[in-house]
């Protein structure tokens, strides 16, 4: 039996897209002991296959409960992944930041967990971003994690008069080859998620996004087999 921490019952909130690396981030916080409460957001995201993986991992990993939350993201657009008319590219990692990145999406979605967190009477919310092998987004350095963390203890009752909101991203400063690792070691069935930026509807990968690349080199790094599904 896995060894519980002194957060033992404790609510937290914890972001959860359906890809890998949320996958992982749920699979510590209920190793840590907390009583997880997932978010997942539907944003407008081409990728909506992410959405069924996300209630999968739930299930699979018991969490107390996995809302999803609507939110029109695409009525600003700005994004491959939000603009049916921008494309996702399917040549490798490039120079700055990609087209793939959704403006404020980290900040948005954080806030939103924020004020569910505030509703649990929960100070501890927790997020699967990762600044070693990703793609270069902003909102996932871990500059980004301390600002929103602060703002977070000015902005709410729960900062102001409890003991204060702790944004944790257990994941930040791991390779996607020891993610994987460490969720393996956790019970994620990684065969459950999505983390295509073109998957289809059930959720089959295109091999050739950024996404797509990080992921099986992750898998191949780890040296254990991609359980991923792709179209043929």
């Amino acid at each position: 039996m896995r060894k519980k921490s002194s957060s033992a019952g404790e609510p937290a909130v914890i972001l959860l897209s359906g890809g890998l690396d949320s996958a992982c981030t749920l699979a510590i916080a209920q190793a840590n002991g907390y009583r997880c409460h997932c978010l997942s957001v539907d944003y407008g995201q081409r990728h909506r296959a992410e959405l069924q993986a996300a209630a999968r991992v739930a299930e699979s990993l018991s969490a107390r409960e996995h809302r999803v939350m609507r939110l029109a993201l695409e009525t600003f657009g700005g994004s491959a992944l939000t603009d049916a008319s921008i494309a996702v590219p399917v040549d490798g990692v490039g120079e700055g930041i990609p087209v793939t990145y959704v403006p404020a999406r980290n900040t948005v979605m954080l806030a939103l967990a924020l004020a569910w967190a505030e509703v649990l009477g929960s100070a501890h919310i927790f997020v699967g971003v990762n600044a070693v092998d990703y793609s270069g987004y902003p909102d996932c350095r871990p500059e980004f994690i301390a600002a929103f963390q602060a703002m977070a203890n000015l902005a709410t009752r729960a900062g102001v008069e409890g003991a204060g909101m702790t944004i944790h991203a257990p994941l930040i400063a791991l390779s996607k080859s020891e993610i994987i690792a460490r969720g393996l070691a956790l019970g994620v069935d990684f065969a459950l998620t999505v983390s295509c930026y073109r998957a289809d509807e059930d959720g089959r990968a295109c091999r050739t996004c950024d996404s797509c690349r990080l992921r099986r080199a992750g898998f191949t790094a780890a040296g254990v087999a991609d359980p991923t599904r792709y179209r043929a």
